[in-house]
């Protein structure tokens, strides 16, 4: 039988076939490339992406770290909030380290940002007296644009009034920049701010200065008790020295009856050699003249006496008049416990 079919052929082998040819057309090929290229820009534009985001997210923490630095306007910047850590900051800004850090300035640029925070008002500064005070007098004597502006770190987030102040004092005490009658000063202005809980001058010694040796803050909390007693009597604080200071604050501290003779000592002084001059006399006199201690003697012996009301003991004795209760009067609001002893003290005046 033949292997022909009607057709009059026979089954084909595969070594008979040609294999067909599957080249891609000109309208395949600019299909394939473009589809190509749509998944890499794809692929590109979702990683761009993700770069941006990691930027954006890297940068807002920046931005609330206060890491990162802008260009503000002098005048936007006010320095009525905090206190600053000089006593006499007419002399700094006429200093010839002032006139240093403007020839520096002019020559070079600002090189180190100052510190500011967002208030309601606007920018307030934290940091940088010296060189905001150094870009003012430059822009007022050349009238140059360069320094219209200051470069600052502006810090956001919420800071509580204590860390403000601590800020404020850190970079100059890290230096050792600052007197101890200006760090003082700086605990004696803090305590009189109604946004540190009225805290204690003596208190915030320890949290505006934790950083230091307590033998410091031990001097500084002396010369906390030097100016306060003497105020505006001590008319050159800056210019006494540690020792002086302590041991003028230990004396007035022993005998609080004697701070009005050294005011009076000191009322006549003008320079700050004859205050230190008259503070060492004063180290040197007797806590107590003899008319004083014959007038003592004279004096009537304090007579003490105790009674109770409700549940509180009161002790009444010359010069003091104590009260022991189980009540936590320092739990009480200072305002209200100031008006109940002013109540106190009119029943005693008969107002």
């Amino acid at each position: 039988m033949s292997g022909k079919n009607k057709f009059g052929f026979g089954p084909l082998s595969a070594s008979d076939v040609a294999p067909r040819r599957r080249d891609v057309g000109p309208m395949g090929a600019a299909v394939r490339e473009a589809a190509s290229s749509l998944n890499e820009s794809t692929d590109n534009l979702v990683e761009q992406r993700r770069q941006n985001a990691a930027d954006a997210k890297a940068f807002r923490q920046a931005q609330d770290e206060g890491r990162v630095l802008v260009s503000i306007p002098l005048d936007d910047v006010r320095m009525d909030d905090l206190p600053r850590d000089r006593l006499d900051l007419t002399s700094v800004a006429a200093s010839d380290e002032m006139e240093e850090l403007k020839a520096s300035i002019r020559e070079r640029g600002q090189k180190e940002p100052i510190e500011v925070y967002q208030t309601p008002g606007g920018y307030q500064l934290k940091k940088g007296w010296r060189r905001l005070n150094a870009l003012q007098q430059l822009r007022q004597e050349t009238g140059d644009g360069r320094f219209a502006k200051v470069v600052a770190r502006v810090s956001d987030g919420p800071e509580s009034r204590i860390d403000l102040y601590i800020d404020m004092v850190e970079e100059n005490v890290i230096r050792e920049d600052l007197s101890f009658a200006e760090m003082a000063q700086v605990a004696i202005l803090a305590a009189k701010d109604i946004g540190l809980d009225e805290q204690g001058a003596d208190e915030l010694v320890g949290r505006l200065y934790a950083s230091l040796h307590k033998m410091k803050r031990s001097y500084i909390r002396s010369f906390v008790h030097l100016v306060s007693e003497l105020g505006d009597a001590l008319r050159f604080p800056k210019s006494v020295s540690r020792n002086l200071g302590v041991d003028v604050a230990r004396k007035l501290q022993a005998s609080p009856g004697i701070a009005a003779r050294l005011i009076k000592m000191l009322s006549a002084i003008e320079t700050a050699d004859e205050q230190n001059d008259i503070l060492r006399r004063f180290l040197e006199e007797p806590a107590e003249r003899p008319s004083e201690k014959a007038e003592e003697k004279t004096r009537p012996k304090s007579v003490k006496y105790e009674f109770h009301v409700g549940a509180a003991k009161v002790t009444a004795r010359r010069g003091e008049c104590r009260i022991l209760s189980d009540a936590d009067f320092s739990a009480v609001d200072r305002r209200k416990l100031q008006r109940a002893i002013e109540a106190f003290q009119a029943v005693l005046d008969d107002k």
